[in-house]
């Protein structure tokens, strides 16, 4: 397995303060080509700095949130390392179904994490993991698969229902196949009695207007059923970058809420 890093150190002047971008690629046998990851680290960074793994949505790139946000701001006022993984134009953060194509998932857990693990001596008390639509998706699959590596979670927009998407007629079989069963099988609605028992409260918003609102309502509603703590944020808003801005304060807020210890309410 090759893996090379290049650091590329941006030097922006903002109100007489230097900030620093990292870009990282990895080439992966798994994905079958390159991954580029977009690091933003605080300028008052420290091995306190806590790490939140930020996913784009469905026709993106790894370049989204920084064309749309000043990631670099947010994570120097907020002291979050950010940390902006490639999930490709329409991988849904999944393996596909032929080996012989991009195993997305495998890629995460058995070479992005780790190297991000060491570089950056990521703990799971202080590494958290959120994402918009596909990426919300995705945030949320991956909170699933190793909820003990995270602190929390979050999804904004999220498609966390793959059955509700109209992207599963000609999108979505490209990567996991036209077997109806396995829409069901991948979607994270249908895998969070993986976090039944456990003490991981995690944040799933969505603007009321958007038309994936139904999947976050769907998987409050069964979060509730099953006793499993989370909070479900419901504001004006629709599938657009000015609502995205908004939610990742939100969620980074509640973030620091759960590591200071804050009162939830509960």
């Amino acid at each position: 397995m090759i893996r090379f890093a290049v650091a590329l150190l941006l030097c922006i002047m903002a109100m007489g303060k230097v900030s620093a971008q990292e870009l990282i690629v990895i080439e992966s046998p798994n994905l079958k080509c390159n991954d580029s990851i977009l690091v933003f680290t605080p300028k008052n960074v420290n091995e306190q700095t806590p790490t939140l793994f930020l996913l784009h949505g469905w026709s993106g790139c790894y370049k989204d949130w920084s064309k749309k946000h000043d990631i670099q701001e947010i994570s120097n006022r907020t002291n979050f390392r950010i940390i902006c993984p490639d999930g490709f134009y329409n991988g849904w953060y999944l393996n596909n179904t032929d080996p012989e194509k991009m195993q997305w998932r495998t890629f995460f857990w058995s070479e992005l994490f780790p190297m991000m693990q060491k570089k950056f001596n990521l703990v799971p008390e202080r590494t958290f993991i959120t994402g918009l639509s596909m990426g919300g998706h995705g945030a949320m699959n991956l909170f699933l698969d190793n909820p003990d590596m995270f602190k929390s979670a979050g999804s904004m927009s999220g498609v966390l229902d793959l059955e509700l998407t109209p992207l599963k007629k000609n999108q979505i079989p490209e990567v996991i196949g036209d077997k109806v069963e396995r829409l069901a099988q991948e979607s994270a609605i249908n895998r969070v009695h993986k976090l039944e028992g456990k003490n991981k409260p995690f944040i799933i918003s969505c603007g009321y207007d958007d038309f994936y609102v139904r999947c976050t309502d769907l998987f409050s509603e069964k979060c509730r059923y099953m006793g499993i703590p989370h909070f479900a944020l419901l504001t004006p808003g629709k599938h657009s970058w000015p609502y995205w801005g908004f939610a990742l304060e939100q969620h980074i807020a509640f973030f620091q809420k759960l590591m200071r210890g804050d009162n939830l309410g509960y």
